[in-house]
């Protein structure tokens, strides 16, 4: 036997299995309605048994339908439609009552549940409120922000601008800090050095030029004399040591501030 042959006979098998479930499934279903046919039409015997003797009980008694008032084969009538709307099998007054009671329970529960359901929608409703009125909010703040974007940028662009121009200022900055450091040590000028130390040198300088200002109005006297080349010579010469004695002086007096200073 083939492979396909195989196959094909596999599926045969199949199909006969299914199709015997289905006739299977199709009996049984069958039989259930005979069934509930058969119920159905001995009720039906039941029902129009009972209403025969129910008809001859009402004759007997001279209340069949035909002699009756029109109304009160209506009244009837009305009566039994209730009855059919209540689903109750009978007239009695109890069933009445109680199919009563149940559509009062069933009308209590209703009424509850609307009430929870009503209570649910006006929770919705807030919520579904608010929601728009924070959507119109953000809708608004969205807009007013699209608005602000033009004057933000155009203020960025100035804000880039201002920083070149401070990056260059800094760079010309650190460029003279450097240039005064290099003159500072050029001239000799350390971190040691404080204001209080200039100070006390300048009023050492006054001091000096004090001491210096005779001495210069004495050479400038000598000017005026007749020249005499020789006393000229001796004065000249005598000058020269006091301005190198003051001199010296002020350098020593320079000197003796640094060290002490130091």
């Amino acid at each position: 036997m083939s492979e396909s042959e195989a196959k094909s006979g596999g599926s045969d098998a199949t199909s006969v299995s299914y199709l015997h479930n289905l006739i299977t499934i199709s009996e049984a279903k069958e039989k259930s309605a005979d069934i509930v046919a058969k119920d159905c039409r001995r009720k039906a015997a039941e029902y129009r048994s009972q209403a025969a003797r129910i008809r001859e009980i009402l004759e007997s008694v001279g209340l069949a339908q035909e002699s009756l008032p029109s109304n009160v084969v209506g009244s009837a009538q009305v009566l039994a439609n209730v009855s059919n709307l209540l689903n109750i099998r009978d007239t009695e007054l109890s069933s009445f009552l109680v199919a009563m009671g149940d559509i009062s329970l069933r009308k209590t529960g209703v009424e509850e549940k609307r009430a929870k359901v009503q209570k649910e929608s006006k929770i919705l409703l807030d919520f579904t409120r608010k929601a728009i009125s924070r959507l119109t909010y953000l809708k608004r703040t969205l807009a007013q922000l699209e608005d602000d974007v033009a004057p933000c940028e155009a203020q960025m662009e100035n804000w880039k601008t201002n920083l070149q121009v401070m990056a260059a200022k800094e760079r010309q900055y650190l460029q003279q800090c450097a240039n005064y450091k290099s003159v500072l040590n050029r001239v000799g000028y350390a971190p040691e050095i404080s204001h209080g130390m200039l100070v006390e040198m300048d009023e050492h300088r006054k001091e000096l030029e004090k001491k210096t200002k005779p001495i210069l109005e004495t050479l400038r006297s000598y000017q005026d004399l007749p020249p005499d080349k020789a006393l000229a010579a001796l004065a000249i010469e005598d000058k020269k040591r006091q301005y190198a004695a003051a001199e010296k002086y002020l350098e020593d007096v320079l000197h003796s501030a640094l060290s002490t200073s130091e």
